[in-house]
């Protein structure tokens, strides 16, 4: 039990980190648009397919998981700024509440073929390990 705490706290400081380094490095849009929260999300949903895929094939053991899927990927993906992103476009304007709209669209459809792929990369052979 305590090295699963250790492992998702590690991971997931490192994937905080990674996902700092993604928003200072992506470059913002001029509409508002929040790409760097999008490439932190589809790259972490992405990682994990290939994880979670890479763990059901028993390619990387229990613990790997643990720190990669659960803690890195948890600690680069971003739920609550995907959500307050699009809270704040929808407020500013109507055509801003049109780009939250696109924003929240994308970044699902995004994310289904990014978990997709990865879980297909990894050799899962399906959608599901």
């Amino acid at each position: 039990m305590i090295n699963t705490i250790i492992l998702v706290f590690v991971g997931g400081a490192m994937g905080a980190l990674i996902r700092e380094f993604l928003m200072i490095g992506v470059p913002p849009v001029a509409d508002g648009f929040p790409l760097d929260i999008l490439v932190a999300n589809i790259a972490a949903t992405f990682l994990l397919g290939l994880t979670a895929a890479f763990h059901a094939r028993k390619i990387v053991t229990d613990s790997v998981n643990t720190l990669v899927g659960t803690g890195i990927m948890g600690g680069l993906s971003t739920f609550s700024s995907f959500v307050y992103g699009a809270v704040v476009l929808i407020g500013a304007s109507v055509q801003s509440a049109l780009v939250a709209i696109l924003y929240l669209l994308v970044s699902v459809a995004l994310g289904y073929v990014a978990i997709t792929l990865g879980l297909r990369m990894g050799g899962a052979g399906s959608a599901r390990p």
